[in-house]
């Protein structure tokens, strides 16, 4: 079982990296294809006036994926900023406890998250929704990728306070709170 989730959190972090560099591609093209105009400009050619259509768009879209979709990685390998100015000074087993009661309580509102998420997804893909920009793209692609990466993240959070209560968190000694 650990094998599995470490393994879709993984993924998820590999989605999100995806996004990323799909992000830096789509804006490397557009930039270097200004570059080419201006020299082709000064050049005394006609430019080639590419764009690439819905650059913004696409590339927000592209990185709230990636920011959702990164949550679960991120939290399995203990790399989210913590505050832990009251739980530090709590024994370990209180500490342990009162992790998983907070991760149970963010798991909560992410389970929320995802439900709601992936109704608005539905709901989007029922009346057939698009964006505004140049390129129509259906809004339960982006609304589905966040709902993918919800979901992930509220099982990383049930799988954290799981660890926790069994005094297995990955919380103890990483130094990586506040």
């Amino acid at each position: 079982m650990r094998r599995t989730l470490d393994t879709l959190y993984t993924l998820a972090g590999a989605l999100a990296a995806l996004c990323l560099v799909a992000i830096a591609v789509l804006v490397a093209l557009q930039i270097g294809a200004r570059i080419l105009d201006y020299t082709l400009v000064f050049a005394g050619l006609t430019p080639t006036r590419f764009i690439v259509p819905s650059l913004a768009e696409i590339a927000g879209f592209l990185l709230a994926g990636a920011t959702f979709l990164a949550l679960a990685d991120t939290l399995a390998k203990n790399v989210h900023i913590r505050v832990d100015l009251v739980t530090a000074r709590l024994p370990d087993r209180a500490r342990q406890i009162v992790d998983g009661l907070v991760a149970l309580l963010g798991a909560g509102v992410a389970g929320f998250g995802t439900y709601a998420t992936g109704a608005l997804a539905l709901k989007s893909l029922e009346f057939n929704d698009v964006s505004y920009g140049m390129i129509a793209v259906p809004t339960a692609l982006p609304q589905s990728v966040l709902a993918l990466g919800l979901a992930v993240f509220t099982i990383a959070l049930i799988d954290e306070a799981a660890l926790a209560f069994a005094g297995q968190d990955r919380i103890a000694g990483s130094g990586g709170g506040l």
